[in-house]
């Protein structure tokens, strides 16, 4: 395995993430030595969600509007379905977006987190999958859109839910190891 510690990952999420879609790839990440940095609308403490039940709390570690993305190698979008309803109504997050889109550098989201992809109009083309409710988006869009528990094409690697977690971080992975042997 490649040494990630190079490596600097952005999450982007607010109230409302689908817990074990940050907290499982964010500690994978750090499992690997690479650093991670969790951005919000907010600096207070973010409330995530298990389906429709309180999760746990997370503190993030800046405001979006701090965020330089030249200071990242790749983006992380969780899921739920009030944080990525939220954040593409946010003109920074959905910026974020677009400059790790118009830089090719890996943007990871799953379940609903798409949703901030379609607002970014990054998607055109591009072969992806999520939550199923998103999916017609993602056409509607001019995603290719498939069902299947990992889908990376390009700079992308999108997924369904969180029992896809685990091929969803191994994909992550395998992605940060090229990007630096290609560096």
């Amino acid at each position: 395995m490649t040494d990630l510690s190079d490596t600097h990952v952005l999450i982007l999420a607010t109230d409302g993430f689908e817990q074990d879609e940050l907290f499982k790839p964010r500690q994978a990440l750090l499992d690997a030595g690479v650093k991670v940095t969790l951005a919000s609308i907010k600096t207070d403490p973010i409330q995530g969600m298990q389906h429709d039940v309180k999760g746990d709390t997370i503190v993030p570690d800046m405001l979006l509007e701090d965020v330089d993305t030249e200071d990242y190698t790749a983006l992380l979008l969780p899921g739920g379905v009030a944080n990525p309803d939220t954040l593409r109504m946010n003109d920074r997050a959905i910026e974020i977006i677009e400059e790790f889109a118009d830089d090719e550098k890996l943007i990871a989201a799953i379940c609903h987190a798409p949703w901030l992809l379609i607002e970014a109009d990054v998607v055109d083309g591009v072969r992806m999958t999520s939550w199923p409710s998103v999916r017609t988006d993602l056409a509607n869009a001019g995603a290719d859109v498939v069902d299947e528990a990992v889908v990376r094409d390009g700079p992308f690697i999108t997924s369904r839910n969180p029992d896809d977690i685990p091929a969803f971080n191994a994909a992550i992975l395998e992605a940060l190891q090229e990007a630096l042997e290609e560096a």
